[in-house]
């Protein structure tokens, strides 16, 4: 009896003093990572602790620090078996190259029971680096293992958000993996960070899901087929378009078509034209645009003229400088487009129409005599939209804008100017 009691109390006395030890260590961490960038050395050792509490603790702290320093033992940290700590270095890993994601992470809504881990996302998912960030090979590859094989759902879900942020291209075949798995969630986020990427290789690959029973993951799925120009799916999206019983995709599978420019769809959009749903009305504009018919120029004049939605008159507009109407005067559609950069409403759905349209030189040589009369929105928007389609005659905009007396606008010019410069060969 004695023999038992001792023994007993040596195993409660040796749990008292492991619960202390963790403690401390705990503590240890926090009161290290007071030294910020300095401290990121003694730090690091934490993250590989026999004790999860602490190298969560650890890895809570690096994500705070922030910065290149720590990527290391991050990248330590996302091999750790345990969700959570695959999903908070994860989220540590984007920061370095998006400062303040962990504010807006999925992190902060982690709900932990024993094994047991539940997070919530959220429906906004729109961010992206620059494109002049250079992401490196070791950071992409360790998320593209996590998110075809991280050990809970949460955390492939979050490693296939991370991908898209940091349009990480190489993993490309590991969200497909990740597109191919039966969780409505981990589809969803790497059906995002596909469109993201936009890599049209990789359009036939997201086919099988165009009809699938979730209606989000049908929905995104629509959507990239038609960022990702995917034209031999365009039977399947017709499909869709004729069969849904949902709006949202109804006008996703139009849009997805008009992206397409088939001629087979010129009926379609025609016909689409008098569409009591404005964003109907807007793809057939768009369609018609994209298909280049001469012949249709005048039914979008027409259109253009009459049309009193928003959104509509904008695609109308899209399409009629697609046929070849560059004139920039205060009444054309050209200068429509471009005024409309004002508005906060419109401003997103111009500046993609416009961002599309500058790919062709004409189009952005009518647009650069607009900009000695730009307003501040208009100069900043159309900054970004050089940046992402303007080639070696945009450098000279860009530098301009890049010393404009506005400081808003001379930071997005710097900022699109280091855009541009990475992209042009």
């Amino acid at each position: 009896m004695k023999t038992t009691i001792l023994l007993i109390a040596t195993a409660v006395l040796a749990f008292s003093q492991e619960t202390a030890d963790t403690k401390m260590r705990q503590r240890a961490v926090r009161d290290l990572a007071r030294g910020g960038q300095d401290s990121i050395p003694q730090i690091a050792p934490y993250v590989t602790d026999r004790d999860l509490s602490v190298r969560i603790e650890a890895v809570k702290v690096l994500a705070e620090i922030g910065g290149p320093k720590t990527l290391d033992p991050l990248l330590a940290a996302a091999r750790d078996n345990d969700p959570e700590m695959q999903i908070r270095a994860t989220e540590g890993l984007v920061n370095v190259y998006l400062p303040g994601y962990t504010k807006t992470g999925i992190a902060g809504s982690l709900q932990r029971a024993g094994n047991s881990l539940r997070a919530k996302f959220g429906d906004t998912n729109d961010q992206v680096i620059d494109e002049y960030v250079q992401v490196k090979p070791e950071v992409i590859q360790t998320l593209g293992r996590l998110a075809a094989g991280g050990s809970s759902l949460e955390s492939r879900a979050t490693a296939a958000r991370a991908l898209g942020i940091l349009r990480g291209q190489a993993a490309l075949p590991q969200l497909i993996e990740a597109i191919r798995s039966k969780d409505t969630i981990v589809m969803y986020e790497a059906l995002v960070a596909v469109q993201k990427i936009r890599d049209p290789a990789v359009g036939p690959d997201i086919e099988f899901r165009l009809k699938d029973l979730d209606e989000r993951v049908q929905l995104v799925t629509v959507e990239t087929t038609g960022i990702l120009r995917n034209r031999a799916a365009a039977p399947q999206l017709r499909d869709v378009l004729e069969h849904t019983k949902s709006v949202k995709v109804r006008r996703a599978a139009l849009t997805a078509l008009s992206r397409l420019g088939d001629p087979a769809d010129h009926p379609l959009f025609l016909r689409y034209l008098s569409e009591k749903d404005e964003v109907m009305r807007a793809a057939a504009c768009e369609g018609l645009g994209r298909l280049g018919n001469p012949v249709d120029r005048a039914t979008l004049e027409r259109f253009f003229s009459s049309e009193r939605g928003l959104n509509a008159r904008l695609s109308a507009g899209f399409g009629l400088v697609l046929l070849g109407n560059l004139d920039n005067t205060d009444f054309s559609p050209l200068r429509y487009l471009v005024n409309s950069l004002n508005q906060k409403s419109s401003k997103e759905a111009t500046r993609a129409l416009l961002t599309e349209l500058a790919r062709d030189e004409k189009v952005r040589k009518a647009i650069y005599p607009l900009l000695t009369r730009a307003t501040k929105d208009e100069k900043i928007q159309l900054a970004v939209i050089f940046a992402r389609s303007g080639e070696r005659d945009s450098v000279q905009y860009l530098e301009t804008l890049s010393v404009d007396p506005d400081v808003d606008v001379a930071q997005e010019g710097i900022r699109s100017l280091r855009t541009l410069r990475a992209r042009l060969p």
